[in-house]
């Protein structure tokens, strides 16, 4: 034991690594359906290794969770900004609601049980299950003008309220979405989510897990035209209409392709290449005639190539509306297969609205593909670079406008460098939606900014609260628990009730999904999918996931600014 403290007291980097390792390691661990996460597991992990008294340059802790919390808000700016209107009002709201509500409880709970600054912050951050208020509280906190010795305790007691109460933070919920809420509703989870995805399909039926609908793939076919076909005399470009979820390609006569140009006509025996949905291709061979092997020169090179929605005009508009209104030229040979929105899969229906944002997944031939680009938006290549420049300035945008103080009772308030650069990913991120020229920042390069940054900081705090926490957790342990199951429950439960009779959200399966967002649930969020079965929830699980995102983080240092008690030394 000597000689590993003598390591780490040398080289702390090393101590570091090991937290994060060991940590996601601890964090893999299922008990039941619930698993812990990596970065509860790396806080914890961090605390033991903290008993060997290992000092880590606090530098670091400062830097990856700039660094974190500037991906967080540079990914969901398109749909935070999005969120603000008019049709988004009501999940807004309830987003808000939830936000209000986790605060007020948090504030509640300090003022009758005493508790401090630092020690109600980190009952936020484990109870509301954000750990980005670690960051931007433990910032409110540094900037008080207290003693060194007591803003540490105050960092400590932080991150002790968040290992604390993080579990049931964590499991509440997906009871609550699960289970509670559904049981005294007496809803089907499945059911409504079926019935849900009918309505947004258009009447098509919903399949069960495990089933697949063949609507869905795309083929090549190839048809003999036949003496008494339909298709003698007409041109491609007309065939195109008739087929309308397949695309005549190409025309093979006498084993020679010829031009599809506008005046080129059918005739008997031709051999038609025809690209579309399977569902189509009956309609061909119905037209055409019989299926036949493909001719020797026919080498159709398709792609798969994901757009990202910039084009306003096609904001808000439902896939199905879209579809049907743009023309045959337009949407020659070009098929939808995938809508994402902040990473996550969306229902591909009928209904479904695009927003702003969307990463839009098409098949069909470069030439097409090229052409429906240009109405839609930009093109996301495997090669994109991180553009330096705007992350740079981004970057220093955030820091600055961290610097800002107000006071709040007479107290000396920031957001500090954190909260400065949530705000400023927002903006970059919603400049980068609209001008896809400027600002990238690739989704990998996001999420690895986002992941290791919350895990290197999530290390750093747990290993810095050391010795200190095991005083924290004997004096407040039990009673923090307890509180910390209110201030997970409550919030859910009155947010639920107003949203279901006040905002009159009345279909079960976006209730449930805007509590898991309002409180950025992301393992209730998978509850829910696992219960629906399908994607449905995660329209609704977006937008109050991103708002609530943005709130929970700057409550940080509200809750500093607003409670008085300093902890005692």
């Amino acid at each position: 034991m000597e000689f590993i403290r003598h390591l780490f007291g040398s080289q702390p980097l090393l101590a570091l690594f090991v937290t994060i390792a060991l940590g996601y390691l601890v964090g893999k661990i299922k008990i039941g359906s619930f698993v812990l996460g990596g970065i509860a597991g790396t806080l914890l992990v961090g605390v033991i290794i903290g008993q060997l008294d290992v000092n880590i340059d606090s530098g670091i802790k400062n830097i990856f969770f700039a660094l974190f919390i500037y991906a967080v808000g540079f990914q969901g700016g398109p749909q935070f900004f999005h969120a603000l209107n008019r049709r988004s009002l009501n999940q807004l709201a309830s987003s808000f609601v939830m936000c209000l509500a986790g605060l007020l409880c948090v504030l509640a709970a300090a003022w009758m049980f005493g508790l401090d600054r630092g020690m109600a912050a980190g009952l936020a951050a484990g109870g509301l299950t954000q750990s980005a208020i670690l960051g931007t509280a433990g910032d409110a906190i540094a900037k008080l003008g207290l003693s060194p010795e007591l803003v540490k305790t105050m960092q400590t007691n932080v991150a002790v309220g968040y290992a604390v109460c993080y579990i049931f933070g964590s499991l509440g919920p997906i009871i609550m979405v699960s289970w509670f809420l559904p049981m005294i509703m007496k809803w089907d989870i499945r059911k409504e989510a079926v019935k849900l995805a009918k309505v947004m399909s258009g009447g098509h039926v919903e399949l069960d897990p495990g089933q697949f609908n063949a609507v869905r793939d795309i083929a090549t076919r190839v048809y003999e035209v036949t003496a008494s076909s339909k298709a003698i005399g007409k041109t491609a470009l007309t065939l195109d209409k008739e087929l309308s979820d397949a695309a005549v390609e190409a025309v093979f006569r006498s084993d020679t392709a010829i031009d599809l140009a506008d005046a080129t006509q059918i005739q008997a025996g031709d051999q038609i290449a025809v690209t579309g949905k399977v569902d189509a291709m009956k309609t061909a061979s119905d037209f055409f005639g019989k299926e036949v092997t493909a001719p020797d020169g026919l080498a159709l090179v398709e792609e798969n190539r994901e757009i990202i929605l910039t084009n306003r005009a096609l904001s808000g508009r439902e896939v199905g509306e879209i579809h049907d209104h743009a023309n045959i030229e337009t949407r020659h040979g070009v098929f939808l297969t995938a809508v994402k929105r902040m990473g996550r899969d969306l229902p591909l229906l009928n209904k479904l609205q695009l927003k702003t944002g969307d990463e839009l997944h098409f098949t069909g031939s470069p030439v097409d593909l090229d052409r429906v680009q240009s109405k839609i938006g930009y093109k996301i290549t495997a090669a994109a670079v991180t553009d330096f420049i705007f992350f740079g300035i981004g970057m220093l945008v955030g820091i600055l406008v961290g610097m800002i103080e107000f006071k709040l009772w007479g107290v000396p308030i920031s957001i500090g460098s954190g909260g400065g650069c949530l705000l400023s990913g927002l903006l970059f991120g919603w400049l980068r939606s609209v001008h896809p020229k400027f600002a990238a920042l690739p989704l990998g390069a996001s999420n690895f900014l986002r992941d290791f940054g919350l895990a290197v900081f999530v290390g750093v705090v747990g290993i810095g609260a050391g010795p200190q926490a095991l005083v924290a957790i004997r004096q407040y342990g039990l009673t923090l628990f307890f509180l910390g199951v209110g201030v997970t429950l409550i919030p859910q439960i009155v947010t639920f009730f107003f949203s279901y009779y006040v905002l009159r959200i009345k279909n079960p399966i976006e209730a449930l999904a805007c509590v898991a967002g309002g409180r950025s649930a992301n393992p209730a969020f998978a509850a829910l999918l696992a219960k629906a079965g399908n994607a449905t929830p995660v329209v609704s699980f977006t937008v109050t996931y991103a708002v609530a995102n943005v709130f929970l983080t700057l409550w940080g240092p509200v809750i500093v600014g607003v409670i008085t008690k300093n902890a005692i030394r």
